[in-house]
């Protein structure tokens, strides 16, 4: 276990905010994450991260981060005639986990490649891209609860997802180290192929029946038109979720905006694009200061150097509010904003 103190989590978030805390600690096996929750017990206030793909710091922490090792780990602990059980380290890069995985002929995570983060907090997110969510392959996350300083085996169901939701996100916030994913892949590749301009993008190559590798880069390929490297740009991806509103509200929506775009939900659900509000709004595109809106997707907020957390967030709260004054829905960030 290792441990820093007064340390910069500027390398630690990929909008490259420079924000300092108290004390920094690493765990690298369940052992050492179970001592970590002695510390986190005893440090008064603590924040547990991962790559920090999906955090906005606004302020200095005054208290302890936790985080697992970043390194690739993963083990096959069960199989048969339709698939693997594939056990994942927390600290691993989950789309390193998505190309060893279609290397070694497991399939089913394709849709979700170049989604930055790690095994761990992709359990916590329930992330997801073009029709998929990681939570249909998770199968159980294994933990530390930081209470009881004991490994614990939580179960798919017992967490509760939802879009973008979990519990890890709710009641059960700060109170599990996570150690390990268990993701259930198959033997058998079945393209998932009707979302967003997937098709038109292997059309554009020529490629009508698809590998899992063909599927998996053209996927990449779009992600990367789109979304900015965060080493050259920080950010940190999609800052908000796509809204699901009533059918009803759409229906009146529509009547004003026919072009607007939605996906269905459920017979009386609909789940509309947050950039598409923000673009609507004028938002795409523009800069404010050391933030902005990237030119090319306008879920993505961005900071061009210099910027505070604080300016990106006063950046999002006021694209909420012209997004909610023009449209009446309300938009929500994904990221975790501390």
């Amino acid at each position: 276990m290792k441990v820093y103190e007064n340390y910069n989590l500027k390398s630690h978030n990929t909008f490259g905010i420079a924000a300092a805390c108290n004390r920094f600690l690493v765990y690298a096996t369940v052992d050492e994450a179970c001592l970590a929750a002695g510390d986190i017990r005893k440090s008064g206030r603590s924040l547990l991260i991962g790559s920090g793909s999906n955090l906005l710091l606004t302020r200095d922490f005054q208290g302890l981060v936790v985080t697992p090792e970043p390194r690739f780990e993963v083990e096959v602990v069960k199989e048969d005639e339709a698939g693997v059980e594939l056990k994942c380290w927390a600290g691993t890069r989950f789309d390193d986990v998505i190309a060893y995985a279609i290397g070694h002929r497991m399939y089913g995570a394709e849709n979700l490649s170049w989604i930055p983060g790690e095994v761990g907090a992709s359990a916590v997110q329930n992330i997801g891209a073009y029709g998929a969510e990681v939570k249909d392959l998770i199968l159980r996350v294994e933990a530390v609860e930081i209470a009881t300083g004991k490994a614990v085996v939580l179960q798919r169901r017992e967490c509760e997802y939802s879009y973008r939701q979990s519990r890890f996100k709710h009641e059960w916030k700060d109170k599990y180290l996570i150690t390990a994913v268990v993701y259930r892949l198959f033997k058998t590749f079945v393209p998932h192929l009707d979302y967003g301009n997937i098709r038109a993008a292997l059309d554009a190559e020529h490629i009508v029946e698809p590998t899992a590798l063909q599927l998996r880069e053209t996927i990449i390929r779009i992600r990367q038109a789109k979304l900015p490297d965060p080493d050259v740009l920080g950010n940190a991806g999609s800052f908000f979720m796509n809204p699901i509103i009533g059918r009803e509200q759409y229906d009146s929506l529509r009547a004003d905006c026919p072009q607007m775009p939605h996906y269905e939900v459920d017979a009386t659900h609909v789940k509309v694009p947050a950039g598409w509000l923000i673009d609507q709004c004028g938002w795409k595109g523009k800069r404010v200061g050391n933030v902005g809106v990237h030119d090319k997707q306008a879920l993505v907020l961005v900071n061009y150097g210099q910027a505070t957390g604080r300016e990106v967030l006063d950046l999002c709260r006021t694209i909420q509010q012209d997004v909610h004054s023009r449209f009446g829905i309300q938009i929500y960030p994904e990221v975790n904003i501390v």
